[in-house]
């Protein structure tokens, strides 16, 4: 494996885009396919709320690790033909579970990518584990899939909402405010969320006055009722726990309401560049968030962003770039079994220790199929201090991998051998 520092002074695009570990331990002989060739999926929102954040721009992102990865290695670096199909899920988890057999099933696909929606994220998992076919998560974020139901062909590569709280929930709690009016969507995702947050709150010396669901995906765009509640409740803190097209909703009637005079201060605990795009960085500024990644952090990250504008006309968000780097780990471990058998590729994977331009200090945990990895804690700048389009925020500091990462004690997965 090659140390932070190799990949750091190895040619940049190789380094930043590629960003793995080179041949050791690689096979020496021919990639065995099992069907001839790869296929790999993406399986996301590409109508609704969580479009913009993930959606066919994540499907880009996979087609281009495929490329870049061939550009490394050989186009025949597998010995076949390498695919990357895609079916939008619509949210919904009898779709997603459909497509994933189908994908599984008729499509021989190797692996699945991505699954923003935590229902549909769980129900995938179960096909996975059925069919015995590699699932890689990076977008949804439910801690269920390293938890009561984590399987031994899931993993869960970008972030979840341990993550989120632990970084978002303690730093608000100290910094902010010690009394939280939570809102969510009221689903796997919005659930798992509130108790996160409710943990990490209450361990840090806040409270919850009240916490309130939201329909899921909530067609009307209107969440007046709730902002009207927190302005009676009179929270210190309004913790709005939505994502994607909901979320922007969400701060748009905040400020609508003023609730920010009424000395309510405005927690998210997802947020993607996306979402600030939609209302512009002067309706967020202030807001401190953790985060994955940052597109501009450093020079790995902002090579593989360049790449990605020049492709797709905007800057990725973490779920862009973290569907490109788990593609990417994806192969490497391909590369490194010498086949694309997923028992094989799956102990690869396990307790596998690496960098890239989107990971930091990453682990993979083989007790939970947690990709242990550093967080940032980033605050979002007023439009005065944005000095190039797309770059709405600035870094605050590093989150270490294990301060962000669900103790394996609390975790309740029995990992089948």
């Amino acid at each position: 494996m090659r140390a932070f520092a190799a990949i750091v002074s190895a040619v940049l695009i190789a380094a930043a885009c590629g960003g793995g570990p080179g041949g050791a331990g690689a096979s020496a002989g021919p990639i065995k396919l099992t069907d001839g060739k790869l296929v790999l999926a993406v399986i996301n929102d590409q109508s609704a709320v969580y479009a913009e954040l993930s959606g066919k721009n994540a499907v880009e992102a996979v087609n281009m690790a495929v490329e870049d990865f061939k550009a490394k290695y050989g186009d025949n670096v597998f010995g076949g033909k390498v695919e990357v199909i895609t079916a939008d899920h619509q949210n919904k988890p009898d779709v997603a579970s459909s497509k994933a057999q189908e994908f599984y099933e008729r499509s021989n696909a190797d692996v699945i990518f991505d699954v923003p929606t935590s229902s549909a994220a769980l129900a995938i998992a179960k096909i996975a584990n059925d069919e015995k076919r590699l699932y890689i998560n990076i977008t949804a974020a439910t801690t269920d899939l390293t938890g009561a139901q984590c399987n031994k062909y899931t993993f869960h590569y970008a972030y979840d909402t341990y993550m989120l709280a632990a970084g978002t929930g303690v730093w608000v709690t100290q910094n902010v405010g010690k009394s939280w009016y939570i809102i969510y969507p009221n689903y796997a995702f919005g659930q798992d969320m509130e108790k996160s947050f409710r943990n990490a709150i209450t361990k840090t010396g806040g409270t919850i006055v009240a916490s309130d669901g939201s329909p899921f995906p909530n067609q009307t765009g209107d969440f007046s009722n709730l902002l009207v509640k927190a302005g009676s409740l009179k929270p210190q803190v309004l913790g709005a726990m939505q994502a994607g097209g909901d979320l922007v909703n969400v701060v748009k009637q905040y400020n609508q309401f003023k609730l920010k005079d009424q000395n309510i201060q405005l927690a998210i605990g997802l947020l993607f560049d996306t979402d600030i795009t939609a209302l512009g960085s002067d309706a967020y500024a202030g807001v401190v968030y953790t985060t994955p990644w940052v597109w501009n952090m450093d020079d790995q990250a902002r090579t593989f962003a360049d790449k990605f504008l020049k492709r797709t006309n905007i800057r990725p968000t973490f779920a862009h770039a973290g569907n490109y780097s788990a593609a990417w780990q994806y192969m490497e471990a391909i590369r490194r079994a010498g086949t694309d058998d997923p028992d094989a590729v799956v102990k690869q994977l396990e307790g596998y220790k690496f960098n890239d331009f989107f990971i930091r200090n990453g682990y993979i945990r083989p007790e939970d199929h947690w990709v242990q990895h550093d967080a940032l804690l980033a605050q979002v700048k007023p439009a005065s201090d944005v000095k190039e389009k797309f770059d709405y925020s600035k870094v605050l500091g590093t989150l270490k991998a294990e301060q962000v990462s669900r103790p394996l004690s609390e975790t309740g997965c029995q990992m089948p051998k």
